[in-house]
């Protein structure tokens, strides 16, 4: 992983890159071996709600979660913000939009990368599903991206 700060000196702006990794422990390693087999994966509370992606603790309890459950790989979008021009790490090349994407059967949202033709394209509610990539190793990237349901 890597960490990116734009830092600008005067009239100059550089870009600082600190790169870093980060151990899973079981439920996020869970999630991420679940995505290289093309399932999502969520964690439920106690109260019944499911997470996704999965936490170790109830953010409102502060209890541990160890049941992890399968959603499904299509949901709503709940916001969105249009992207014109992509950055060199962004996940698509060409302009798309980052959405908070509700997965069916999951209480929160999850953010990705939306490849819609347009803006005019992508709306809150509209149902999308996962694209995932053509090779998977357990990684977030292994959602290539969501596209609108149906393509």
């Amino acid at each position: 992983m890597c960490s990116t700060a734009l830092v600008t000196s005067g009239e100059s702006i550089h870009t600082l890159e600190l790169p870093y990794r980060r151990s899973v422990g079981p439920v996020v390693g869970a999630f991420l071996t679940g995505l290289r087999d093309q399932q999502v994966l969520g964690s439920r509370t106690s109260g019944g709600r499911v997470i996704v992606p999965p936490l170790e603790y109830d953010p409102e309890t502060g209890d541990a979660v160890e049941e992890l459950v399968e959603v499904g790989s299509a949901g709503v979008v709940t916001t969105w913000a249009w992207v014109d021009q992509p950055l060199r790490k962004h996940p698509l090349d060409r302009p798309f939009a980052w959405v908070l994407v509700q997965l069916d059967g999951a209480d929160t949202s999850l953010v990705h990368a939306l490849d819609a033709a347009s803006a005019d394209a992508v709306s809150t509610g509209m149902r999308v599903q996962i694209r995932w990539a053509e090779a998977r190793e357990g990684h977030i990237h292994d959602i290539a991206c969501f596209e609108p349901e149906g393509h």
